[in-house]
């Protein structure tokens, strides 16, 4: 808490990256969690920044799961959150032995190249809805769940798999929030094993911890008025944006 009271610009960037996430849980944008992370890292180290919002997540979803309760795909979810729970596992076996910033690339290349396939499709044909397949929801959700347990960026991979589908937007964004409250549930024993809930992480988790649901209501709010024909290209431009962002913080960690 000290770190944040210290310095109004640490407080600001920490605070946006906090009303970032819960718009996000909100629906507004799955991908702009993913910026939770990099936007804290310009005032603290990545880890502990993962390790403070990994809380204000976890509240984020709870209030997302009464929002949006009702909304969901069964069969989405169990195709997917086997592979998560492996991700995770992936995750915390290999900790200490793959950089975050190659992570971050690969994320980012991943969700670009995705992103862009999507509006390719969009010009060139009407853009038909995928099939659901047990194989692709398999290894996104193991890529989603490694990637959300190293840098909460888990939203990407999840997309790749599940906005193809074409559910409509209020059965997406519940899906994701159900998916995303329990990999960020099963997170948490990990990381008290890797020490990274420090009593100032906790703290400062604390400190952040109310704009969370807030702005989580409010992306709630808009995201419930949203069509599909708005929502869509809106979360693929997000995709999109967040991918620049993930690819130049890879690009910069690995060669800086």
């Amino acid at each position: 808490m000290t770190l944040l009271l210290s310095d109004p610009w640490i407080f600001a960037t920490a605070l946006a990256s906090v009303i970032l996430i819960g718009l996000s849980k909100g629906g507004l944008g799955g991908a702009a969690a993913v910026m939770g992370v990099p936007l804290m890292s310009l005032v603290m180290s990545p880890i502990e920044a993962a390790a403070v919002l990994l809380p204000i997540l976890i509240v984020a979803d709870i209030v997302s799961l009464w929002t949006w309760r009702g909304y969901r795909d069964g069969h989405t979810l169990r195709l997917m959150l086997p592979g998560a729970l492996i991700g995770v596992a992936i995750g915390w076996a290999l900790a200490a032995n793959v950089s975050e910033a190659a992570v971050r690339l690969i994320v980012g290349l991943v969700a670009g190249l995705f992103a862009a396939r999507w509006f390719w499709g969009k010009w060139r044909s009407s853009g038909q809805a995928a099939a659901p397949s047990m194989i692709r929801a398999g290894i996104w959700s193991t890529v989603s769940g490694y990637t959300s347990f190293v840098a909460h960026a888990g939203g990407p991979p999840f997309q790749m798999y599940a906005l193809p589908l074409g559910l409509h937007p209020r059965i997406y964004t519940g899906t994701s929030v159900i998916y995303f409250a329990v990999v960020n549930a099963v997170k948490v024993a990990p990381y008290f094993a890797l020490g990274q809930f420090s009593s100032q992480n906790l703290s400062a988790s604390l400190l952040l911890v109310p704009a969370a649901p807030l702005s989580t209501l409010a992306g709630a709010f808009i995201i419930k008025r949203m069509s599909p024909e708005v929502f869509y290209p809106f979360t693929y431009i997000m995709m999109a944006l967040v991918s620049v962002k993930l690819i130049w913080d890879g690009v910069s960690g690995l060669v800086g």
